[in-house]
């Protein structure tokens, strides 16, 4: 709490005089006893722990203990097609997250490398990493704070804070200012300079207070640093999934094994047939899918300006119901920019854009006292100084005032600089008949040295009543959370000295500035809106000025909808996550606020997205379930500390992302309950047959064929569907609906069911072709073989031709037009290529103990494998009948209503 001591108390307790500094002697003996001036640096994880991350879920454990069973008994081919699916699976992961977590790194580039300290009686420049409490650092304009400092001295000093606390113009700072209050903020400390943040204007010293990791900056890498990585609603569902699968292949296991002790059956065939079950309830091929899907959203998304670090937060956009955005740069354009401008009696907008403006003569007057009584620069849109004089500048350009101009027809002669104490900076510039001076500076300030007023081109005296009108107008500008900035003039016939100048001026007028929103994000906030998706307000800004912006977008309604960080201080944590939902802005917050307002979002089962671009934003994109940095405006922390990256900053991209994010769960749904089905197919024809007593209609490497070549196709066509253009017309899922919601676990059920018996059917009429049944037994191998091959080809073009109807729930393979997914009629055409080489081709077709079918059995089993198609779009027919009639009655109730009610 060193901004509630005073200097000298400070210095007292570090024992130091500011003006010998430390001796060299004791800044060695602190440095071993603090450590280095920089922050620690967080392991980095090699290639083989980031392979090895890739295999913590429960469905990859389910298969490698599939692939050691097979091993177990001598079944390689199976076992290393299974160990090349988690290893795809794996190396898919390994790519897309290789380059993660580098944001300790980039914390420690942003610290300055180079300071200018007081040591031994002396002034000498050190490493900044050398620096230890207690030093006495000097500072000036362009120099990078190398530690957070107790100011001691400082002269018209401010400091540019934005990527630390969110303010979007530079911080006043008094080394003289002290306050009582433990909980200010830190965008409120003036007595205090931070590391990593640059100093934009005048001059100081300070005695160092925090060193590394116990600045404010080095409590943020802390943060970064916790391992606090949680599951992303897929991963939840698919290690559901997972272990659902791996309870129901040791299920099938032990009760085929009692079953077969009850038949009397032989006990090793059991267990070959077991196995034979267990590889047809588990999808081998999902993983691989799903980081396939996850991996080509990824790639679509990085066309539409949207760089995803992480392949499961693809996903988790599709989920987000709670926007949290940081307002400078991310809602704003982090550029003052004057608005509105007054002079007597006529208040004047400044119009958007790059163009040109015609101004009156008062205004010119205006304009031109502020272009001269600047220090900034703006040419060929690159500017220096700080960024309200810049705006300034910016005016004057759009009023053929630009500054290059009137430094060279007005010289500047002399000057008394900006200093917080008078909130005033002057100028005295070259006239034609003398000199004239110049003051800008706040309003109120300008009004106690100024005596008359300029009207249409005339001095007249400044009036009481023309001081209170002034004061009305500025008042209403601030707020609209405008800031006002006034100009006044003086014209003299010597040079006067700095002292004199800033008496009996002549007001001119004032101007209204802000960091305005950016053009584009109404109307993003709006269609988030539409999607049920709650947009938030987090900033560092004062509240006034983060409700005004926050209005103007359609973020919040009132005043009482915004919590400044000190008030959320006064909250505990239970009761401020039940509140939370009550407010749309938050104000003044600390990076620790950031965090606290992301978990209480979190804790009332939301998915929260944060967006920003300062350092400030790091810790609470990392707590996030979905971090959004900036790529343009961003810090690389920002950056690094994220899962997506803007490459055009544009708000709007986030709202593109959430609704590719959706359409990407939605096909992954789509494959996921595609494959289960067609899972549900096979396990039904091997059980049935177990419990009547029936031949084995598929052996385990024609499963495994079928569930990694046949089904997986399909699967990975219907993860890159075209996406649905209502989508975001609908609110978002709820995180813990499953993949079964909506109807999705019936639709697997009844294709499960009619692809499970039409291959039984398949089977038999097989087997009845040479006289046999299903009960038969002594059958010959031949026999068993052709009646395997059409149950074969029923279950494996059962389910590519299935696999159309999977495109939407209700509507038609025509309405949603059966070439519009070339992919997946693609995957349809060579699947059945496939099941007719490893029919036709002799070595495969003895590999996998297949063989050729008679014209009219090839006819029977398409047939056949139509089926599940025909009845699923069939009860899609009666679906929409039922919905539309619902729909009439719930019209004509309404219109019956009304009529009553009239």
């Amino acid at each position: 709490m060193w901004f509630l001591k005073s200097a000298k108390d400070v210095l007292g307790e570090f024992t130091v005089n500011s003006s010998s500094g430390l001796s060299s002697e004791e800044a060695k003996t602190r440095l071993g006893k603090y450590g280095r001036n920089k922050l620690k640096e967080k392991p980095k994880k090699s290639l083989f722990a980031l392979f090895i991350s890739q295999l913590r879920d429960m469905l990859i454990y389910v298969l490698l203990g599939a692939a050691v069973i097979t091993i177990a008994i001598g079944e390689y081919v199976d076992s290393a097609i299974i160990l090349a699916v988690v290893v795809l699976n794996a190396v898919i992961g390994v790519v897309q997250e290789y380059k993660a977590e580098k944001a300790i790194e980039a914390l420690q580039q942003m610290t300055a490398s180079k300071s200018l300290v007081r040591r031994d009686g002396e002034v000498r420049e050190i490493e900044s990493e050398e620096l230890v409490p207690g030093d006495i650092v000097i500072i000036d304009a362009g120099r990078y704070i190398p530690a957070d400092l107790r100011l001691i001295e400082s002269a018209n000093l401010q400091i540019e804070e934005s990527a630390l606390t969110g303010e979007s113009v530079p911080s006043d700072k008094n080394a003289d200012a002290l306050y009582q209050d433990p909980k200010t903020s830190m965008g409120d400390q003036s007595n205090i300079a931070f590391m990593s943040t640059v100093v934009t204007y005048g001059r100081g010293e300070g005695v160092v207070i925090a060193t590394g990791m116990d600045t404010e900056i080095g409590k943020i890498a802390r943060i970064l640093d916790e391992d606090h990585d949680s599951m992303t609603p897929l991963q939840r569902r698919l290690d559901e999934l997972g272990r659902m699968l791996g309870f129901l292949a040791i299920g099938i296991c032990v009760l085929i094994f009692i079953i077969s002790l009850l038949q009397g059956r032989d006990l090793f065939q059991m267990f070959l047939t077991s196995i034979s079950l267990a590889v047809a309830a588990i999808p081998e091929g999902l993983p691989a899918i799903v980081a396939m899907v996850l991996a080509l959203g990824v790639t679509r998304m990085s066309k539409s300006n949207a760089i995803v670090r992480k392949l499961t937060a693809v996903e988790t956009l599709g989920s987000v119901n709670i926007i949290c955005s940081d307002k400078t740069g991310t809602l704003t354009q982090n550029k003052m920019t004057v608005v509105q401008y007054y002079t007597f009696n006529n208040l004047k907008a400044v119009p958007g854009g790059a163009g040109k403006m015609a101004a009156s003569g008062d205004e010119t007057e205006l304009i031109k006292s502020f272009v001269l009584c600047t220090d900034a620069t703006h040419e060929n849109g690159q500017s220096t100084g700080d960024p309200t004089e810049v705006a300034l500048v910016v005016l004057g350009d759009k009023l053929n005032l630009t500054k290059q101009d009137l430094n060279s027809r007005y010289q500047r002669v002399s000057e008394k600089p900006f200093d917080s104490d008078r909130k005033l900076m002057s100028t005295l510039n070259k006239e034609e008949n003398g000199y004239r001076i110049h003051t800008k500076g706040a309003l109120d300030n300008l009004l106690e040295i100024t005596t008359s007023v300029l009207t249409e081109g005339k001095i007249i005296p400044l009036t009481t009543e023309m001081k209170a009108h002034y004061l009305q107008v500025a008042e209403q500008m601030s707020d609209n959370a405008l800031r006002v900035l006034g100009a006044a003039f003086k014209d003299t016939e010597s040079i006067l000295t700095p002292e004199e100048m800033e008496k009996d001026l002549t007001l001119i007028g004032f101007v209204g500035m802000i960091d305005p929103p950016r053009l584009e994000v109404k109307d993003s906030i709006k269609e988030a809106k539409l999607a049920g998706i709650t947009p938030i307000m987090i900033t560092g800004d004062h509240k006034n000025t983060a409700v005004a912006i926050a209005k103007q977008l359609g973020i919040a309604d009132s005043m009482e909808q915004c919590l400044t960080g000190t008030e959320i201080d006064e909250f505990p944590d239970d009761k401020f996550s039940e509140k939370i939902n009550e407010y749309r802005v938050f104000s003044r917050v600390s990076p620790e606020h950031k965090v606290k307002i992301v978990k209480a979002f979190k804790a009332q089962d939301n998915i929260v997205s944060m967006t920003g671009d300062g350092v400030n934003d790091a810790p609470s994109l990392k707590y996030a379930d979905i971090g959004v940095a900036m790529g343009i405006t961003g810090t690389d922390v920002s950056k690094n500390a994220s899962d997506m990256i803007l490459t055009d900053d544009n708000f709007t991209t986030i709202v593109h992302a959430i609704e590719e994010g959706r359409n990407i769960y939605n096909n992954i749904k789509k494959a996921v309950i595609f494959l289960l089905s067609c899972n549900l197919g096979e396990v039904l024809t091997i059980f049935l047959a177990v419990i009547f007593f029936w031949p084995i209609p598929l052996l385990p490497t024609q499963i495994l064929w079928i569930n990694l070549i046949t089904d997986s196709l399909p699967a990975i066509a219907l993860g890159v569907d075209p996406g649905d253009s209502d989508v975001m017309k609908r609110k978002p899922r709820h995180p813990k609906e499953s993949f079964f919601a909506q109807g999705a676990g019936f639709r697997a059920i009844i294709g499960g069911t009619l692809i499970g018996i039409l291959t039984l059917t398949a089977f038999y009429l097989g087997l009845n072709e040479f006289g046999y049944s299903l009960g038969s037994t002594n059958i010959p191998e031949e026999v068993l073989t052709y009646a395997r091959t059409m149950a074969f080809i029923v279950i494996a073009c059962s389910q590519l031709f299935y696999s159309l109807s999977f495109r939407n729930p209700t509507k038609s393979i025509f309405q949603v037009g059966l070439f519009s997914n070339k992919y997946l009629v693609g995957a349809i055409v060579i699947g059945i290529l496939l099941q007719i080489s490893v029919i036709e081709i002799p070595f495969l077709a003895d590999a996998f103990k297949l063989q050729n079918l008679n014209w009219g059995d090839w006819l029977l089993v398409i047939a056949l494998a139509l089926v599940p198609l025909l009845v699923n779009e069939l009860i899609k027919v009666i679906t929409r009948a039922a919905e539309k009639g619902k729909s009439t009655r719930d019209n004509e109730q309404i219109k019956y209503k009304k009529s009553t009610e009239n």
